[in-house]
C-alpha cells in the first residue's frame, strides 16, 4: 500500500468473538480497524467470571481442538501456555432414571453396531438398530432433519436418548429439526454414500482409526476460563492500533459514495467497508436498506434461549459424588436440566482455584422452553438442585451461585440453513465493501466462529477498494 495513501477504513459492528476475530485479522493487514460493540464488553456468549472467588466459565468453557482456529488465534495473542485439555472426558448420560455410561464409537449419538448403546437403550430399541441392515436405502436429498433420519433408519430411541441430548448440548435445539448437511456434515455425507446407516458411520469409524483424523484431544479449555481468550483478542487489537468501543449500538448504515456511513447513537463514521458480526436478527435490521433481501432471509433465523447455573460446593459436602465430566440429560426423560458439567472434575484450572470448594453447572433451557429462563434465579437453582439430588444424590446446598442467563443465544440450524446462509451470502456479495460472520453462518462452535470471522476479513481485503487503498472521503 502506497505510504502517501491513507489506510482504508473498515468499521467491525459487534464484539464477539468472531468480530474479534475479523478485527485481529484486518490489523495484521495494515487495516485501520474501528470494532463496535453495543453492550459493555466483548466476547459475546465467552464470559470468564467468580463464584466465592473461584474463577470460572459463565458462557462457553471449551473449543474443538481439532480445528486450529480456536486454539491458533489463542496462541496469536499470547494464550498459547494457558491451553489445557479436560482432565477427564468420561461422561454419561441421565436416561431412564439412571446415570449410564457415555458410550464409545458413535458419530453424534450415532453408533456403528447396536452393541456401541447397549445399557443405555432397551432391548427392543437395540433390536431396531439391527433391523437397519434390512431396510432399502433413504434417499436425504439436498437435507434432512438428523432426527427424522436416523429415527427411519435406526429408530427413535436412539434419537431420544443420545442424539437429541447430545445436539442439545451445542444447540439447544430439536433434532427432529436440525439439519444433518450443516450441524453433522461427516455423517450427512456418509449417509449420502452408503445405503445403510450403520455402514457409513462404520467408514467414518475406520477411517479415524486409519489416523486420518488428528490425534490428540478432542476438546481445549484454557486455564482461567475461555471467557478470557476475547479479552486476549482484544488486548491484541489495541496494540495493533485498532479503535475498540463498548457500549456504541449501531443504529444505521448506509453506502455514501465508494464508501459507508455508519450511524451510532453518538456519531456517525466513515468507512471504506463494514463486517457485520451480529445475530441475524440486529443484522436483518442494519441491512433492510442496503440489502433487503439478505434483510429478509436473516428475519428468518430462529433461535434459543438458555441459562447456566453455577453452583459452588463445600467438597466436603459433595462426598460421593461421580468421577467424570458431568452427564447429559434426554428431552424425553421430562426433567429440567438438560446437562451438567461437574467443573472441579473436568477442569484442572478450576480444581486447583477452588481449594476445599466443589464447582459444577446445570444448563437449563432448549429451543421452544423460553419460559423456563422466566423464573427467578432461586427457582432455577432450586429445580437444577432436585435434577441433581435425583441423578446424583446430591443433598448439600451451594455456599454461593451464579445464575447467567443467554437470552436468545443460539441461532438454530433447521433443515435447508445452509442453503439460506448461502443466499444470504449471494446478496452481500452484491453490496461493495460487506461482509458478514458469525454463529448464523458456519457453525456455532468457538472454531468456527473465528473462522467466519476471519473469512469476512480475508474477503474484505481482497475486494478492489481496500486492495489499492483508497483517496476517498470515506478513508479520510
Amino acid at each position: 500500500m502506497n505510504v502517501d495513501t491513507p489506510a482504508p477504513h473498515v468499521v467491525v459492528v459487534g464484539g464477539g468473538i468472531a468480530g474479534l476475530a475479523a478485527a485481529h485479522r484486518l490489523l495484521a493487514s495494515g487495516v485501520r480497524v474501528t470494532l463496535l460493540e453495543a453492550t459493555d464488553r466483548v466476547g459475546g456468549k465467552l464470559r470468564s467470571g467468580e463464584i466465592e472467588g473461584v474463577r470460572v466459565d459463565l458462557g462457553a468453557e471449551s473449543m474443538l481442538a481439532r480445528r486450529t482456529e480456536g486454539t491458533g488465534l489463542a496462541r496469536a495473542v499470547g494464550l498459547g501456555d494457558r491451553l489445557e485439555p479436560p482432565a477427564t472426558a468420561t461422561s454419561a448420560v441421565w436416561t431412564r432414571d439412571a446415570l449410564r455410561p457415555m458410550p464409545k464409537g458413535h458419530v453424534m449419538g450415532v453408533p456403528g453396531d447396536a452393541s456401541a448403546l447397549a445399557g443405555l437403550l432397551s432391548p427392543e430399541g437395540l433390536a431396531r438398530i439391527e433391523h437397519e441392515k434390512d431396510l432399502p436405502p433413504t434417499g436425504i436429498g439436498d437435507d434432512v432433519a438428523v432426527g427424522a433420519y436416523v429415527a427411519e433408519r435406526l429408530g427413535r430411541e436412539v434419537v431420544d436418548r443420545l442424539v437429541e441430548p447430545l445436539l442439545g448440548g451445542v444447540y439447544a435445539g430439536d433434532a427432529y429439526r436440525i439439519s444433518m448437511r450443516a450441524a453433522v456434515p461427516q455423517l450427512f455425507e456418509a449417509a449420502r454414500s452408503h445405503g445403510s446407516l450403520l455402514d457409513g458411520v462404520r467408514d467414518i469409524q475406520a477411517r479415524a482409526a486409519a489416523g486420518q483424523q488428528t490425534g490428540g484431544p478432542v476438546f481445549m479449555g484454557l486455564d482461567g476460563g475461555i471467557g478470557t481468550l476475547p479479552g486476549a483478542v482484544a488486548d491484541a487489537v489495541r496494540a495493533q492500533g485498532g479503535d475498540i468501543r463498548t457500549e456504541t449500538p449501531v443504529l444505521g448504515l448506509a453506502r455514501a459514495g465508494a464508501g459507508w456511513r455508519v450511524r451510532t447513537d453518538r456519531e456517525t463514521l466513515a468507512a471504506d467497508a463494514v463486517v457485520l458480526a451480529t445475530p441475524a436478527w440486529s443484522a436483518s435490521a442494519l441491512l433492510a436498506g442496503e440489502s433487503p433481501a439478505a434483510a429478509a432471509e436473516l428475519g428468518h433465523v430462529e433461535y434459543a434461549s438458555m441459562a447456566l447455573v453455577t453452583m459452588a460446593f463445600r467438597r466436603a459436602d459433595v462426598t460421593g459424588m461421580p468421577d467424570g465430566s458431568g452427564f447429559l440429560v434426554p428431552p424425553v426423560d421430562g426433567r429440567t436440566i438438560k446437562a451438567s458439567t461437574f467443573s472441579s472434575n473436568k477442569w484442572g484450572w478450576v480444581a486447583r482455584g477452588a481449594g476445599d470448594l466443589f464447582v459444577l453447572r446445570t444448563s437449563v433451557g432448549r429451543y421452544g422452553e423460553e419460559q423456563a429462563l422466566e423464573r427467578e434465579d432461586s427457582e432455577l437453582v432450586d429445580v437444577s438442585l432436585a435434577d441433581l439430588g435425583a441423578a446424583v444424590g446430591l443433598t448439600a446446598a451451594p455456599v454461593a451461585f451464579e445464575v447467567t442467563r443467554w437470552t436468545a443465544g443460539l441461532p438454530q440450524y433447521p433443515v435447508g440453513h445452509l442453503a439460506r446462509v448461502a443466499r444470504i451470502r449471494d446478496e452481500i456479495a452484491k453490496v461493495p465493501g460487506l461482509r458478514v460472520c458469525g454463529a448464523v453462518y458456519d457453525g456455532v462452535g468457538i472454531p468456527a466462529c473465528i473462522a467466519s470471522g476471519q473469512r469476512a476479513a480475508d474477503e474484505i481485503l481482497a475486494t478492489p477498494t481496500l486492495a489499492r487503498g483508497t483517496d476517498g472521503e470515506a478513508g479520510q
